[in-house]
């Protein structure tokens, strides 16, 4: 069986990857529609905890990180219009996502269905998650769009050049923000279900994944910069 540890790692590198494809084959539309499917799953790894580099931690981290990485990918070359238009994707999608899911519990099963039991256990919970995930995404990623213009702002009056430190305002903006989303989404979601021990382990051990996360992300907005660049030469 493949360790928890190790899981994550690959799922860093693979969930990366899917976001350059879906760049390279969609451009910006495809970084939307990897939104839409990031912001559905991330809401549902929510619900799993695991115990992986000493740490006490939700899965999710990574798809919602990678929401991050889209938003600055979209900002870098598309502009702040783009990135919003991902965010409100997000945003309606886990709305719909919301009512859909809780829709189904609402059904009369058959009997001794006990795949619906299943879904009853998982779905269940995932309204006060949902709603949690649902502000924390509006406020955390329009923070982001918004910060990481202004690190761009300030990059370039240092350099002269609009081009360069894109690794700064990468990382900057993404280390800010989900410092912010790492705390409010775990208070938020988990107050009251948790006690503060357990919430302050979740939030710290998110932030940390996210720290990770942000600056393992940073080769793949050069690549992105790179297929972006060898598109308009084509």
């Amino acid at each position: 069986m493949i360790n928890n540890e190790l899981l994550l790692i690959l799922s860093i590198f693979f969930i990366y990857g899917m976001v350059l494809v879906w760049f390279y084959f969609l451009e910006d539309k495809g970084l939307i529609c990897f939104t839409v499917f990031a912001t559905i799953t991330a809401n549902i790894e929510v619900l799993l905890f695991i115990d992986a580099f000493s740490m006490e931690q939700t899965l999710g981290n990574i798809l919602f990180g990678s929401t991050f990485l889209v938003t600055d990918i979209l900002s870098e070359f598309y502009g702040k219009d783009s990135s919003k238009k991902a965010i409100f994707a997000g945003f309606l999608t886990s709305i719909t996502f919301i009512i859909i899911s809780n829709s189904w519990l609402l059904y009369t099963p058959k009997y001794n269905n006990e795949l619906f039991d299943s879904f009853h256990r998982i779905f269940s919970n995932t309204p006060r998650l949902m709603i949690a995930g649902l502000l924390v995404y509006i406020i955390s990623q329009v923070f982001d769009v918004w910060i990481y213009h202004k690190w761009w702002e300030f990059s370039e009056n240092l350099t002269g050049d609009k081009r360069k430190l894109l690794w700064l305002r990468n990382n900057g903006s993404t280390l800010i923000s989900q410092f912010l989303n790492s705390f409010l989404f775990s208070f938020i979601a988990f107050y009251g279900i948790y006690d503060l021990k357990v919430i302050m382990n979740i939030f710290k051990s998110s932030y940390i994944i996210f720290i990770v996360t942000s600056i393992l992300d940073t080769p793949a907005i050069y690549l992105a910069r790179y297929i972006h660049d060898n598109k308009l030469k084509n």
